[in-house]
């Protein structure tokens, strides 16, 4: 009965959202975010003196009429260091807050809002969220997390934000760089944005479902970034809250489904998707590039090229390979048993073909007598059997078999081995990890048109005489949970043992083929094959390796672009049935979706089109997506709260009118007046610029918010006075009555302590660095490396240029809700926890940061005094000059921890990481971990 009830619930709650799916559909014009934005009229205010730009009024207007008055300009130094750090994320100089008050020009804000933008840090600053977005990142994700070489897109990014790119050329090269006419390096670089994607590299992957995983991530992407949108909803069904049906998905995702991509087949657990990678050499390293590029060129050609000398020579070898089969003895076993289960069962030419159980772990237990003296090694040949799955070798799903030890004994003596190998292609073996128990022999034949026996050959370390042998096969291992399906042994007396390995598995059929009957693909084959191993073209393969080893040394950098597929055809994809990749259904084409303006009919259906309808005019969601995120980062909230969806299910805009009206200037560059005389404009002017601004720029939209009297407003709660209406419920400040405060982004953390502690390196750009973190943190079996800090100035970069590995981010940035950079985050949470003051108070990095402030304050203060040292350091943090209490508490602390060092110089060691007994310096090195931990300067106020 539950289970009824609760299905029928479930019935009704499905039901509801269709309907209301339905409804979407039918008349998408009633959700405001898709009606093109409107420039309205600036509203009309009583309060005009505090205006100082149309910003001012659509906020002003909203508090009046809630009975809410603005709050008081911000003092000048906590607007100078607010204005800092959301247009730079540094905080300023005591030098530029003391130029600042000094400073008494009606103009003097602007110009210090004009030299932020103009600043480098400008880009590094406005990168950071715009990353989250990208999922920028160093790794590919996932179990192996292998490196990639992404930070050229990543410096990209900063670069064009600096150059105040406009957004729609910022899109567009984003998006389709690659399509443009005759792109330049930097435009392909730019689509590294869709190349963040993860990328999965794990064993016994469906290399196509991984694809269109890729594929999800890159629609689910495009339309939260630009749109705003939750298409992702759509994937397995139509969207039940938003006009967006499952066709809409897979058309958008045609888009995507053009471009350039591969499978790699290299080796054995290396089937991998591989799309473009663009090399960037400097001028040096292209010309050396160039010269060994063409001498390995040659030496390629010439190892392709089969000569009468290499025709003679592959004759006597082919035969000395086949006459090697005549020295092997096949052993006839008498005793063979199993420990887990399964069954052998011996064949008329004395192998062994198992059966019964398929354990995940087995062990094979053989004895064969022997008549044949100064054996030197043993041969395992695994065959192929139509009565295996696949027809074998081995007894998995797929044929595939494994073999993690080999134990001989003869007479119950254990015989040393001293080398090992297999016929070539057989798979992955590693012969002395495999002697060693560290590593199996694996047998992959899934790639295998035909089936085809497979050995190798144990080499004993000295030649023995037996009558008997024992040989224990062991598998163990649980890469593939299968044992050996078809075997067969043997032992020779050959003083050349490995001959037989020369040549491999899958042409041994054509080696034992006469000459005349060979394909001429068979002997192209055959000649690749000796060609490869010709003692005559021993020092031209030595060459190569060297060569190439020489190319690898120059460290080109390289980037990774997308690249479209070289046809004319409208890009398709397959629609999935429920979202499925393994239910695949009709081909559609490239297309929006229907309830946003179509393209226009000459329009071409590409990712270039794409690019171009997503910053279109008529486009109603981009320019307000992007204006609401800029505001977001500045005021802490988004108009539109729900940054990420501006679908039916997001919250309303707090202030309509003002998105609308961001959205069009934005878009059309006016920005209503000219910043520099606004405060003399009344509210209902609208003078144009003197210089016409072009269009989609972001440097004028951010000068127009921190020049309003919305941003310069203080942050101070002031209860139970005339600026607040006790009927009013704004306990969030959604409308904006006071400043928002609230703590920085992680890196903008760091960031600020690197700052103030005078370690910041002003280096811009280049690879990605590691500073000082816990060991280990990085821990993966797969790829055995370590966190090496740097050292010099790269220990001290902006938290921008922090490697970023997604399975094991910097635990720093973790610990103040970073991201993992896995997919697309448009809002990070932002919490408060214990975990935050610990890593700030201990760390071993904060602590650097506390000594190179406790530096500064030993020879920066104007005086020897510790309340002039106390003052000048809380103003590095603050800004603003203690007030009396906070003064006392810092110099009596001060005091104390003198005090405490002066008789314990084995602290003074631990705090400074100095030897000489300098107990004032970590006396102030413990006042400075208080400054750098206080709530207001991990605060943006």
């Amino acid at each position: 009965m539950k289970r009824q009830i609760t299905a029928l619930f479930c019935g009704f709650v499905s039901l509801f959202g269709w309907i209301h799916f339905a409804a979407a559909q039918s008349s998408p014009s009633q959700h405001w975010a898709y009606v093109a934005p409107k420039k309205s009229p600036l509203p009309t205010v009583k309060r005009k003196s505090w205006i100082r730009n149309p910003i001012d009024n659509f906020i002003l207007a909203r508090l009046e009429k809630e009975g809410l008055q603005p709050s008081p300009e911000a003092s000048k130094e906590i607007l100078l260091r607010r204005v800092y750090l959301d247009l730079i994320g540094l905080t300023p100089s005591v030098k530029e807050v003391d130029e600042f008050l000094a400073e008494n020009s009606p103009h003097a804000y602007e110009k210090i809002v004009d030299k932020l933008l103009a600043s480098k840090h400008y880009g590094e600053r406005w990168a950071r969220p715009w990353l989250d977005l990208a999922r920028y990142a160093d790794s590919d994700g996932f179990v192996q997390d292998a490196r990639r070489s992404m930070w050229m897109y990543r410096d990209w990014v900063i670069n064009a934000l600096n150059d105040d790119m406009p957004f729609d050329q910022f899109t567009i090269e984003q998006i389709a760089g690659d399509m443009l006419p005759n792109p330049t390096l930097a435009q392909k670089i730019a689509t590294g944005f869709h190349r963040n994607t993860m990328l999965n590299q794990e064993g016994g992957i469906d290399l196509e479902e991984a694809r269109w995983e890729t594929l999800v991530d890159r629609v689910n992407t495009t339309s939260t970034v630009w749109l705003g949108s939750t298409l992702g909803c759509a994937q397995c069904h139509n969207h039940k809250y938003d006009p967006f049906s499952q066709k809409d998905y897979y058309r958008f995702m045609a888009f995507f489904d053009n471009s350039e991509y591969s499978v790699s087949f290299r080796a054995y657990f290396d089937k991998n998707i591989l799309e473009p990678q663009l090399d960037l050499p400097a001028p040096e390293q292209a010309k050396k590039q160039k010269e060994l590029n063409d001498e390995i060129a040659k030496i390629e050609l010439q190892l392709k090229t089969q000569t009468p000398e290499l025709n003679a020579a592959q004759a006597q070898w082919e035969a000395s390979v086949i006459a090697a089969k005549n020295d092997w003895t096949v052993l006839n076993p008498t005793e063979f048993q199993t420990t887990n289960g399964a069954t052998l069962t011996k064949e008329n030419d004395d192998s062994l073909l198992a059966s019964g159980a398929n354990p995940v772990e087995e062990i094979y237990v053989i004895t064969a007598p022997v008549n044949v003296t100064n054996i030197t090694a043993l041969r395992l040949e695994l065959l192929p059997d139509a009565r295996l799955p696949q027809g074998g070798p081995g007894r998995n799903l797929y044929g595939n078999c494994q073999l993690s030890g080999i134990e001989i004994s003869a007479n119950a003596q254990s015989i040393k081995l001293s080398n090992a190998a297999v016929d070539g292609s057989s798979g992955r073996f590693d012969a002395p990890r495999f002697l060693s128990g560290e590593v199996p022999w694996v047998i992959d034949a899934t790639r295998d048109a035909e089936r085809f026996s497979r050995q190798t050959v144990f080499v004993f370390a000295q030649p023995i005489t037996a009558n008997e042998l024992t040989i224990k096969l062991n598998q163990v291992g649980k890469i593939f949970g299968a044992s050996l399906g078809k075997f067969r042994l043997s032992v020779t007396t050959s003083i050349e043992p490995l001959r037989i390995t020369s040549i491999p598995a899958r042409l041994r059929a054509t080696l034992e083929m006469p000459a005349m009957q060979r394909s001429e693909k068979q002997q192209q084959e055959l000649s690749a094959e000796y060609r490869s191993l010709a003692p005559n073209l021993d020092p031209v393969r030595a060459r190569l390796i060297i060569l190439k080893n020489s190319l690898t040394q120059l460290g080109i950098q390289s980037a990774h672009i997308l690249q479209e597929k070289n046809n004319f055809m409208r890009p398709a994809t397959l629609f999935r049935e429920r979202g499925s990749f393994l239910s695949p259904g009709e081909k559609v084409f490239a297309a929006t979706p229907a309830a946003l303006p179509a393209m226009p009919e000459n329009a071409a259906y590409n990712r270039l089109g794409l690019a171009r309808w997503l910053i279109a005019e008529n486009n109603p969601l981009t320019a307000r997506v992007a204006v609401n995120r800029f505001w977001e980062q500045i005021f802490g909230r988004g108009i539109v709260e729900t940054s990420e969806d501006f679908g039916n299910q997001s919250s309303p805009p707090s202030h309509p009118e003002l998105l609308d009206w961001l959205a069009v200037e934005f878009v059309n560059a006016d920005f209503g007046m000219r910043i520099a005389d606004s405060k003399s404009t009344s509210a209902n002017d609208n003078p144009k610029s003197a210089t016409q601004i072009p269009q989609w720029k972001i440097k004028p939209l951010l000068k127009t918010i921190v020049t309003s009297a919305t941003y310069r407003q203080s942050s101070s709660i002031i209860p139970n006075s005339e600026l607040r209406n006790p009927q009013s419920n704004d306990s969030d400040n959604r409308l904006l009555a006071r400043a928002p405060r609230f703590r920085m982004e992680a890196e903008m953390v760091r960031d600020t302590m690197l700052s103030i502690s005078g370690l910041l390196s002003n280096k811009i750009g280049g690879m990605s660095v590691y500073p000082p973190q816990p060991e280990t943190i990085w821990s993966n079996i797969y790829i055995p490396e370590k966190w090496k800090a740097s050292e010099g100035e790269d220990r001290y970069r902006r938290s921008l240029y922090t490697f970023m590995k997604r399975t094991a981010p910097f635990p720093m940035f973790t610990a103040f809700d970073a991201t993992t950079r896995e997919t697309c985050t448009v809002r990070r949470v932002r919490t408060n926890t214990p975990l935050q003051a610990l890593t700030m108070l201990n760390d071993d990095g904060a602590f650097e940061f506390a000594r190179g402030l406790a530096k500064r304050i030993l020879s920066e203060a104007v005086s020897k005094d510790s309340k002039a040292r106390a003052t000048y350091g809380f103003r590095l943090c603050r800004a603003r000059f203690p007030n009396e209490a906070e003064l006392t508490r810092l110099v009596n602390y001060f005091d104390e921890q003198q005090k405490y060092f002066a008789n314990h110089p084995e602290a003074v060691e631990k705090i400074t990481r100095a030897k000489s007994p300098y107990a004032e310096f970590a006396a102030w090195t413990m006042v400075a971990n208080v400054l750098l931990n206080m709530d207001g300067t991990m605060t943006k106020d």
